[in-house]
């Protein structure tokens, strides 16, 4: 275990380099790679976690799996996850981003493969569990090289377009990934981003860099000359990272954003997980058209998080909580107007564009900009990772009580035909919304960390 550790520890400090033209040539030049990296590397990497999402109707109309089964399966991963990014999330904060994130990528690309070829259950539910885990690496990865190369001020523009890898990912899953599926079969929803991510392992590894330290260059603050750190704050860090991760422990609007969080996150992944479904069943689309629809949100979640990332800083001078009611609103009227307007392509356009955008944004500050804004910069992985375990606990709270409520409305026709009641389960999601925005409203005073 010992010799693991130190195969993922961060380097030690170089020499400090002397020549200025040096120091901002390396930065610039790394400060590229590394949201190439982060952003579009991790946006493919998505696929290898939604890839389950696009082929539950070809494996509920071949009698592989159930609506419950389904929801186990997928609710494995999201429990994982959960414990993983608060696991991993510690660790980041004193690991080589370089060999950290790679390896995970790696790993969850062969669950991939080996998800299809299985029909079994828990076969099934083990591998995506596993995948969950190794998933777990990658937002406090992110997080972590992004704040170790990009300063306090930068940091609403630059989180906003990290967090586009989200709506990249679900994009290329419902698009790509779906008419593969379409023409080839749904094993195929496995092994083609399966095999893509083995290739994006590799990339990740030549773009990202550890800590600038380990290069000889100054900390982003020191290049930037981006101080915002109260002393004692800075005390707090240089008594150690373990001590600096405990402290977020004790401040209570990390609580209340964790919960918010969870809530918003019950909403995510009920439109990632079961959206396809429910245009498939509801509307009566095929899956490339499903998928098609779905491809709408994602431009409009590369939006949000751009936006949200964009209004908070200028409009709100780094202040979060007024983004995130305005967010919300959009979010929220996206989902009535997906579920209780007319059935017009007008209208889903305009659902799915709202939603995108107001969703989006959520993640991006509930689900990590603004526990970043308020702990300990240099402890950055362990504040993502304390949000993370509860916003993945709601996502797989989210996949077993959706799977139940679908398949307890579930009908077969004379001709054997199946067919599902979504009612229930788009009440429990538009619900989770609205708690989630008033979570957020009690947060209104609070402050980036200074």
């Amino acid at each position: 275990m010992n010799g693991l550790l130190r195969i993922f520890a961060t380097g030690a400090d170089q020499p400090p380099l002397t020549d200025t033209a040096r120091i901002g040539e390396l930065y610039r030049r790394h400060r590229f790679r590394v949201m190439l990296a982060i952003t579009l590397g991790y946006g493919v990497v998505y696929t290898c976690r939604l890839a389950l999402s696009v082929v539950k109707k070809p494996l509920l109309d071949a009698g592989i799996f159930s609506p419950t089964e389904l929801g186990l399966i997928g609710s494995a991963l999201f429990y994982t996850y959960a414990v993983g990014k608060l696991v991993n999330g510690f660790l980041a904060d004193h690991a080589n981003m370089k060999v950290f994130f790679a390896f995970a990528v790696l790993m969850s690309a062969l669950l991939n493969l080996g998800m299809g070829f299985s029909t079994l259950v828990w076969v099934s539910a083990l591998l995506w569990g596993l995948n969950g885990w190794f998933q777990s690496f990658g937002a406090p990865a992110g997080v972590v090289a992004m704040t170790n190369w990009f300063s306090n001020r930068e940091r609403g523009r630059f989180y906003g377009i990290w967090s586009t890898a989200h709506s990249i990912g679900e994009g290329l899953t419902f698009v790509a990934v779906g008419g593969v599926v379409a023409t080839l079969g749904w094993r195929w929803g496995f092994w083609g981003p399966g095999a893509l991510c083995v290739l994006i392992a590799i990339a990740m590894y030549w773009l990202i860099q550890d800590r600038p330290r380990t290069l000889g260059l100054p900390t982003v603050a020191d290049w930037r000359n981006d101080h915002w750190q109260r002393p004692e704050a800075r005390s707090l860090a240089d008594a150690g990272v373990f001590r600096t991760q405990l402290s977020i422990l004790k401040i209570p609007a990390v609580w209340v954003l964790a919960l918010a969080s969870a809530s918003i996150y019950v909403s995510r992944y009920a439109i990632n997980s079961w959206g396809v479904l429910y245009l498939q069943e509801v509307h009566g689309f095929s899956l490339v058209h499903a998928g098609t629809f779905l491809m709408v949100n994602t431009f409009a979640g590369i939006l949000g998080c751009l936006a949200f990332g964009y209004i908070s800083d200028k409009w709100f001078d780094a202040r979060r909580p007024p983004a995130n009611l305005l967010f919300a609103l959009a979010e929220i009227a996206g989902l009535a107007l997906l579920f209780y307007g007319p059935h017009t392509t007008a209208n889903l356009v305009c659902a799915f564009v709202l939603y995108g955008l107001g969703l989006n944004g959520l993640v991006t500050s509930l689900g990590g900009l603004f526990a970043v804004d308020i702990a300990p910069k240099r402890v950055a992985g362990a504040a993502m990772g304390l949000i993370g375990i509860f916003s993945y606990v709601g996502a797989a709270l989210q996949e077993n009580i959706s799977g139940h409520l679908i398949e307890r409305g579930m009908t077969i026709a004379a001709d054997g035909v199946r067919h599902y009641d979504f009612g229930p389960a788009t009440l429990f999601w538009l619900g989770s919304s609205i708690v989630s925005m008033l979570l957020a409203a009690t947060l209104w005073r609070v402050r980036l960390r200074d």
